[in-house]
């Protein structure tokens, strides 16, 4: 009750914001703290959330690169914020985040400009009421929220490492996620069962690519620090926004008329954008990695996005998933475990 008041209210927390801060009041406060010269891919940056979060980061002088599907919309997106923001540089490639191929020749031709890499916001994500299916027979919500976004990391962590090597600027990876990942249980979260599922509930399959994003920050997170890496992950739940998913997953359950009375206690986009701008600019956080926030501040998630096994299990199954569809050599850096039975049940993993 008391963090139901707390978000109705929007009393801020120990960060100075809170449920009704918003992407400018939080990238106006920390305008002298931005280091010049900074790059960050945004993916989803052609609606909702996405787009302000690309339109505030640009206005901060932030170069922004949109992976998008649909060009059309991306260079719309590039022309109302440059002309927000004159100097604002925009760069566009055509990238469908559900299509490993499409992943891969993104992260490509991003790394053949030989640009650095300070921030990935892994923002995109999808709601479907129906079962459909990705160019590599994968469930379309799991392919696109989360598939995508682990190859996307895997492909560009070197860059970001790099990067952070070169500038001594910290990297920073966000990973969206939402509260409802902790409607999941743990005999619910199968990888097999997920890429293929025979009995398909839209809510269900959209929680369990949110938890699955959770885990992988908090694998990746570990990874970084055994290899003491300067670079951040961390997930971030954006609140109850009123975007096209919201919409899309109230279809069928509420009326329009309730869904416009229940809209009013939604957060707007920019609102929704705070976090994910602080998570990836503010010096209050420098160092802070496998964490959770939400509304500016870190928070808690539910046990099975905690349990670091279960994390570095769904990181292994994912690689073997991405080296059978594509050949990806071994990695450079084998997560090492967190225990001996972590270790057992990593080799049986890799039996399977």
């Amino acid at each position: 009750m008391k963090e139901t008041w707390r978000y109705l209210a929007g009393i801020a927390g120990p960060s100075g914001y809170g449920s009704k801060s918003t992407a400018e009041q939080v990238i106006r406060d920390s305008a002298c703290l931005v280091p010049p010269h900074l790059t960050a891919i945004i993916t989803g940056a052609t609606s909702g959330i996405g787009v302000e979060t690309a339109r505030a980061l640009a206005k901060k002088g932030v170069r922004i690169v949109i992976p998008a599907r649909d060009l059309k919309k991306a260079a719309e997106v590039k022309e109302v914020i440059q002309k927000e923001s004159r100097n604002a540089e925009i760069i566009i490639f055509e990238t469908d985040m559900s299509s490993f191929v499409s992943v891969k020749r993104f992260c490509s031709g991003f790394l053949a400009l030989g640009l650095p890499l300070n921030i990935l916001i892994n923002n995109a994500g999808i709601y479907s009421q129906k079962l459909e299916f990705s160019e590599d027979k994968i469930e379309m919500t799991f392919a696109t929220n989360y598939l995508g976004h682990y190859l996307m990391t895997e492909l560009l962590l070197e860059k970001m490492i790099e990067t952070a090597e070169q500038t001594g600027i910290q990297g920073r990876i966000i990973n969206l996620s939402s509260v409802i990942h902790s409607w999941v249980k743990r005999d619910a979260f199968c990888l097999k069962k997920m890429l293929g599922p025979k009995k398909f509930d839209g809510t269900r399959a959209y929680s369990q690519s949110k938890l699955a994003n959770i885990l992988h920050a908090k694998e990746i997170a570990r990874q970084l620090k055994a290899r003491n890496a300067r670079v951040s992950i961390n997930a971030v739940h954006p609140g109850i926004v009123k975007t096209g998913i919201m919409r899309a997953s109230y279809k069928g359950f509420l009326t329009d008329s309730l869904y416009f009375i229940a809209s009013k206690l939604l957060k707007s986009t920019s609102q929704g954008a705070s976090t994910t701008c602080y998570v990836a600019l503010s010096q209050q956080i420098e160092g802070v990695s496998g964490k959770y926030f939400a509304d500016c501040n870190e928070s808690s998630c539910s046990a099975l996005a905690n349990d670091e096994s279960e994390a570095q299990k769904l990181w292994v199954q994912t690689r073997a998933l991405m080296q059978r569809y594509l050949y990806l050599p071994p990695a450079q850096h084998p997560p090492l475990p967190c225990d001996e039975s972590t270790y057992l049940g990593v080799k049986y993993i890799y039996k399977l």
